[in-house]
């Protein structure tokens, strides 16, 4: 099974992840900014963990109000 660090996949978007670190991802919970008119936020992954909760977690540890993110699992590169 693929290793990555998922510490590398923050900041990133979810497409620039190369295969092998989707591979390592797939069905990890990621945390994306939510885009609005007025924040125009990118699809950069700001959290990854193996729950909701734990992305969560991660957001609020940076210092991030986990309210303004969506949560969605990684799917498998194919």
């Amino acid at each position: 099974m693929a290793t990555a660090d998922p510490g590398k996949a923050i900041g990133r978007s979810p497409e620039q992840l190369t295969l092998a670190e989707r591979i390592a991802f797939t069905g990890k919970y990621i945390a994306l900014e939510i885009y609005t008119p007025q924040n125009l936020a990118l699809r950069r992954i700001e959290a990854i963990g193996d729950s909701a909760a734990d992305c969560i977690r991660m957001l609020r540890a940076r210092g991030l109000d986990p309210r303004h993110f969506e949560f969605n699992r990684l799917p498998a590169p194919y």
